[in-house]
């Protein structure tokens, strides 16, 4: 069972009341995100792969075997790192102390990551020689995920890192956490709750309930399922990675492109051509027409081709999958306007998005 491309996560086990059942492999890099409401077994999976908790199974980490019939590397010798909710820093030590206690213990050999590293990716370099009590919330879990970081692990696992802050931490850190997730070749799997987390973060998404996996798959390609297996409804829609092609500063937008045409986004001077955004799409933003309409104020048209038609939750509403090249996108329609139109699985149509906005 052991793929040299990914992560293998399979496990089983058994408690009064829950039961976690559940068969993964996932990909070798970027970020997977372990997705859920309270107590369907996210934290649960994630304390099996790192061997915290028991259970019957197999893990495996681009190759490196960690538990299977024969073998269960204990703990301490599994290269990862874990950084729970709480930071947890030692109060007696300094910002730069904290960060040298993992490393110092990490081999020469084995040091992949460099305290300069991780003051540059968390914006720590201020911060080297404050104690943690004169630390705010979101800046003593960055010191909590830099001193993880130096100790160079394989995999990087993540236990709902922002749960604890208030509103503005979260919205401080998030940039850093996007930046580790294009700077690591490490795969990092991220525990949360927060659809707003997942959407800004996630490369590969995993849905839990109840012990079990109800849905994964690449994040985009996963949003844009008909089923909607996360019952966002209102707020089903498609997350875009857009690069920044064209600026209007005399109109505040700016155009995101993507592989397979381009959204124009609402700018306020805080974006620069060639910058990488991710946007929202949502369903409910999305109408159809059959042939093109530039008289009109939406600006954003888009040639696109009915991949499937489905029964929405909300009876008289129709849920369709649109594929503009290789881009999927979700649209939220009327069972009578799907009627009218005579829309159909395999047509040609044109996408008219009314709104677009950058994932924050």
């Amino acid at each position: 069972m052991n793929d040299k491309r990914g992560i293998t996560a399979c496990f089983r086990c058994s408690y009064p009341g829950f039961e976690l059942d559940v068969n993964l492999q996932l990909p070798g890099q970027g970020v997977t995100a372990l997705f859920g409401h309270s107590g369907c077994g996210k934290t649960t999976l994630l304390r099996c792969m790192a061997g915290l908790q028991s259970a019957d199974g197999v893990m495996s980490v681009n190759g490196d075997i960690w538990q299977d019939e024969k073998t269960c590397v204990p703990v301490h010798r599994r290269p990862l790192a874990y950084v729970f909710q709480d930071a947890s820093l030692f109060p007696h030590l300094s910002v730069r102390k904290n960060l040298l206690y993992g490393y110092r213990r990490t081999p020469g050999q084995q040091r992949k990551i460099h305290p300069e590293q991780v003051e540059q990716w968390l914006g720590l370099s201020h911060l080297m020689n404050r104690m943690p009590d004169r630390l705010s919330g979101g800046e003593r879990q960055r010191v909590a995920i830099a001193r993880a970081l130096l100790t160079s692990p394989g995999v990087l696992l993540m236990d709902e890192p922002l749960s604890a802050l208030d509103q503005n931490s979260k919205q401080d850190i998030m940039p850093y956490l996007e930046t580790l997730r294009d700077s690591l070749s490490m795969p990092i799997l991220y525990v949360s709750h927060s659809a707003a987390e997942v959407a800004r973060l996630a490369d590969y998404i995993v849905m839990m309930d109840n012990g079990r996996v109800t849905a994964e798959g690449p994040l985009q390609e996963t949003l844009a399922r008909t089923d909607q297996p996360f019952g966002l409804e209102d707020d089903a829609g498609v997350i875009i990675n857009t690069t920044i092609g064209v600026i209007e500063e005399q109109w505040h937008l700016a155009r995101g492109d993507f592989d397979s045409g381009h959204l124009w986004i609402r700018s306020n001077g805080n974006l620069t051509k060639g910058q990488s955004v991710r946007v929202q799409v949502l369903a409910r933003d999305i109408s159809i027409a059959l042939n093109p309409h530039p008289d009109q104020s939406i600006q954003n048209l888009i040639p696109a081709r009915i991949d499937q038609i489905a029964d929405d939750i909300s009876p008289g509403i129709a849920l369709t999958r649109l594929v503009a090249g290789t881009t999927p996108f979700v649209a939220r329609l009327t069972t009578r306007s799907v009627e009218t139109l005579a829309l159909k699985e395999g047509q040609q149509v044109w996408m008219q998005v009314k709104s677009v906005a950058i994932v924050d």
